[in-house]
């Protein structure tokens, strides 16, 4: 199981809190400092719609160029943007199996997370 997110981020400490509480066996990766591969974009996006994966409350969309955010529309163009800023991405993204977690919601965390215990 891999989570994806930004380490100092609060909603992604809760999500690692609980992890953790549910003895979930995970690995981290800090987008911010690692970045975030197409390969790995292109995946969630057969999972997820790009309105779902990006948050559109965040400082960095916020200080996007309007051509920047008009290429978020297109998932070709969003691609690019999403590695070149990847703290426009939802947090925390999760991926268990099958499944694509984005955001903490505890109670569908706790449905969709009870197999993997």
């Amino acid at each position: 199981m891999n989570i994806y997110g930004i380490k100092n981020c609060d909603t992604m400490q809760k999500a690692i809190k609980w992890l953790d509480k549910k003895g979930v066996n995970f690995t981290f990766h800090d987008y911010k400092i690692s970045g975030i591969d197409k390969k790995t974009i292109h995946v969630w996006l057969k999972k997820c719609t790009l309105e779902q994966l990006i948050n559109l409350k965040s400082t960095t969309f916020k200080n996007l160029h309007q051509e920047e955010k008009k290429m978020l529309n297109n998932p070709d163009t969003a691609i690019e943007i999403l590695i070149k800023n990847p703290t426009i991405i939802k947090r925390p993204v999760l991926e268990n199996g099958k499944n694509l977690l984005i955001g903490f919601k505890e109670e569908e965390w706790n449905s969709k997370i009870k197999g993997a215990m």
